[in-house]
């Protein structure tokens, strides 16, 4: 049965058309949940596709902001290859892909034989979902939530963070002012602030924690595992899902997720496109 995609630069009628199928797979979707949530409460310039079969929504791409990559949900080959033509029909040229491994490499396959130009995987990440929260080793200090005092030690942090992480980056003042309006910015304290990390806004109640950051002077001490275990607590505590993602090529990481009860659940990996 055909495929038709069809294109939106409205988030609000992207949202109408695609929100009963984003709501079946909270966890899964919730990259793109937190984007247009974002989107309808801060309007900012974005490139929103959904695919149809039968009237029935069977693929979701969402570029926002516009010198991003797509963000792309699991989906069918040939769902994703629809997708990749329509974007290409428009000639709208997309730095790369984020994205479920098989579907990411479906879709970056196709851009690429469709514009005959490279695609080159640059980062491998895993989804993590909490299924158990799990006591860990005690750790000096304490968690607490940021104020306006730890503004500046913050915006550094996670511009190191992306450095390190070779991640998109982002307007790292912006980002942390609202996390700070928002009380969702954390910190481990041990006399001095050792690590950090912030949870995404609950939507459908799931909670996704990103940027956990500990400077290289503070490492291997079980700050990270203690920042995360607290704040993970605190939202299960509170009737929330957690999760997160991490990257492949940080194993200390991901060892330390599962030690406090964080599993699995699906395999992810950004794309970035040649422009050639």
């Amino acid at each position: 049965m055909a495929i038709i995609v069809r294109f939106y630069e409205d988030v609000r009628l992207f949202s109408d058309a695609a929100e009963e199928f984003l709501l079946s797979r909270t966890v899964f979707h919730n990259l793109i949940l937190t984007i247009v949530d974002g989107r309808l409460t801060l309007p900012e310039p974005g490139r929103y596709w959904v695919a149809f079969r039968a009237q029935q929504v069977v693929g979701v791409a969402v570029q926002s902001p516009l010198t991003y990559p797509a963000t792309i949900v699991p989906m069918e080959p040939e769902v994703a290859a629809a997708l990749v033509d329509a974007i290409v029909d428009a000639d709208v040229i997309l730095p790369g892909v984020n994205g479920e491994v098989a579907t990411a490499a479906s879709f970056a396959g196709r851009r690429t034989e469709r514009r005959k130009a490279a695609a080159f995987p640059v980062q491998g990440l895993r989804l993590y979902q909490l299924i158990e929260l799990k006591e860990t080793a005690s750790v000096e200090g304490q968690l607490r939530r940021a104020d306006a005092g730890d503004r500046n030690l913050a915006v550094a942090w996670l511009q190191e963070f992306y450095v390190e992480t070779k991640m998109p980056a982002i307007n790292a003042e912006s980002f942390i002012d609202a996390s700070l309006a928002s009380e969702r910015l954390w910190l481990w304290q041990d006399g001095s602030v050792v690590s950090m990390a912030i949870n995404s806004k609950p939507i459908q109640g799931v909670v996704r924690l990103s940027s956990v950051y500990t400077p290289p002077e503070s490492r291997k001490r079980g700050y990270a595992a203690a920042c995360v275990h607290g704040v993970s607590r605190h939202f299960t505590d509170a009737g929330y899902r957690c999760m997160l993602y991490t990257d492949l090529g940080n194993p200390i990481s991901n060892s330390i997720y599962r030690r406090i009860g964080y599993r699995a659940v699906a395999e992810a990996i950004h794309y970035r496109f040649d422009q050639s």
